[in-house]
């Protein structure tokens, strides 16, 4: 099943984005087979949050998944939802 997580930084906290990048973007390959798509939301050309699409049996599990991303380890997230998605046109996931 796949989930959609809108997850929207706190401001002024980009140099926290930027110091987590590299361990997220580690945790991000590690999980290829369930994280489907991503990258970051920009104001101008200042990341600003994070869109995933993520391919996991129930929410209980893409929550869990969710919690082990470096970047809401460290609390750079304001917000995150999340919600059921189902794909109807566009590329395979």
């Amino acid at each position: 099943m796949f989930f959609v997580a809108l997850c929207l930084d706190k401001p002024d906290h980009v140099e926290l984005r930027m110091s987590t990048r590299a361990a997220h973007l580690a945790f991000l390959d590690k999980h290829a087979a369930r994280v489907k798509l991503g990258g970051p939301f920009l104001d101008g050309e200042t990341p600003v949050g994070s869109l995933l699409i993520l391919d996991c049996e129930n929410e209980a599990a893409a929550r869990a998944l969710l919690s082990e991303d470096p970047y809401a380890a460290a609390g750079l997230f304001a917000s995150v939802e999340l919600k059921p998605w189902k794909r109807v046109v566009g590329a395979q996931l």
